[in-house]
This record gives structure tokens, sequence and C-alpha cells, in this order.
């Protein structure tokens, strides 16, 4: 695989704030995904990731962040629904946002008319961004930038809620991707298929039910192994429906 050079060691303030699930999370979506995705599909796939997985190519979305030909790029890794509020009622970013951007995506190599660098870049950020959208915090419902001014210590080290959600949790596991990946739980037929028959707009919606659990931080911000027992079993769960969402996805699109 071609490796994307970046500036992140440069510049890592101007990225360390939106990585969602970290490259671990990422891969896991990326691989769950594989693993679901019809023959027809794969090797459509494949064809134009230039034989890289799903799990390679995962994180190319935020590889590039510091690339300023990928400027416009920045705000489509999240989206603000306050709570008790509808994606329609919301003030839209004039730059795109991740349920605009996803829907756009969708339709755009549904239509199969991109050259092939183009395909395989909206390929790529439709993989990443799927992840994005089943981390709760890249639905965010307050002005605490998806949970990244809420200050936070995490086993004692500095942090915020966000990095906590992205990979704090997830890290502390000790786990490959591949082994992460192989540890979640299958979902039977039935659930497969209810998850992947809703729409962009749904999973975003999914994702709003989860802020008392999220934002259940005591005043100290201390946060630990109970924190981590918590929201692990949580994590666990949007993982394996991300790549079943994606499979679902690239299935209409490839399949």
């Amino acid at each position: 695989m071609k490796k994307v050079i970046s500036l992140i060691l440069l510049f890592p303030f101007l990225i360390s704030q939106t990585f969602a699930y970290g490259q671990t999370g990422h891969r896991v979506v990326g691989l769950v995904a594989e693993k679901h995705l019809s023959k027809k599909a794969r090797k459509k796939v494949l064809q134009i990731l230039g034989n890289n997985s799903l799990s390679e190519v995962a994180n190319f979305m935020d590889d590039v962040k510091s690339d300023p030909a990928y400027n416009h790029t920045h705000d489509w890794h999240w989206v603000t629904i306050p709570d008790g509020m509808k994606y329609e009622q919301t003030q839209k970013n004039l730059n795109g946002d991740l349920i605009l951007k996803l829907e756009e995506l969708i339709q755009t190599l549904k239509a199969h008319n991109l050259t092939a660098v183009q395909e395989q870049e909206n390929l790529k950020f439709l993989i990443h961004m799927v992840g994005d959208l089943h981390q709760p915090l890249h639905v965010g419902g307050q002005d605490d930038m998806g949970g990244n001014n809420v200050k936070v210590q995490w086993f004692g080290k500095a942090s915020n809620l966000h990095r906590v959600w992205d990979s704090e949790i997830i890290d502390g596991k000790d786990l490959s991707y591949t082994e992460l990946a192989s540890f979640l739980d299958e979902p039977n037929k039935a659930e497969i298929k209810n998850w992947q028959s809703t729409s962009i707009r749904d999973w975003a919606y999914g994702m709003m039910q989860f802020r008392p659990q999220i934002y259940a931080v005591a005043a100290d911000g201390k946060l630990g192994y109970r924190y981590s027992y918590d929201n692990f079993g949580t994590i666990q769960k949007l993982l394996m429906q991300g790549g079943i969402r994606l499979a679902g996805l690239l299935n209409q699109i490839y399949g």
C-alpha cells in the first residue's frame, strides 16, 4: 500500500481534536465491513482501492487533514443536532457536515460516472465517515466541540471526553484491530437487516441517545476503570454497527 505522506507530525494540533475512534476503531469498522460484502461488491471495491483493504484505507481522511488541499473536508467529520431536534431543523454548516456529505457521497458513487482517481478518493471518504458517524460525539449536541472542551483526567492524565471515546477506552484494552474485531458479538440476520434498512439520519439520531451515558462524568472529571467498563460494550456494538452498515452501503453501490 502506498503510504500517504502527511504533515501530522509537524502540526499535531491541527488534527488532534477530530480523530474518530482513532486508527484502531476505524480499521475495525473496515474489517467488519469486508466480512459482510457481497462477492461482487468485494471484487469491485478491491479493484477501486488498488487491492488495498478497507482497513488499510480507513484512516485516509484523517491522514490528509494537514494537507491544505483537503481543508474543505475538515467539517465533514461531524454534525451538530441539539437535543429534541431533527437534522432538518438545525442551522447548517456552510462548509458541509457529516450527514450532508455522506448523503452526497452515496449518491455520487451510485451514479458511477467518476474518474478512477475520483472514485477511489470518494470511496475512502465514505469508509471513514461511516466510522465517524458511529462515534457518538461526532453527532454533537452542545457547544463543547463534541466533548473536546470537556476536560477530564483519564487514569490521572489530562484528556478530554472526545479523546476518551475516540481512542483511550479502546487503546486501554491493548488489542490490535483484528483482535478487537474478532471479539465483537456477531449480529444475527434480522439485526443485520434492521441495521442496514435505516437511513444516515436515523443512524445519527441513534447516536444522540447515548449522550446521558457519555456525559455521566463526576465533578472532578476523573475517569478510569469504571467509566471504561460502563461504556466499552457500547463502543463494541457501535463498531459492529458501523461495519455492518458500511457493508450495506457498499453492497448497494457495487453489489
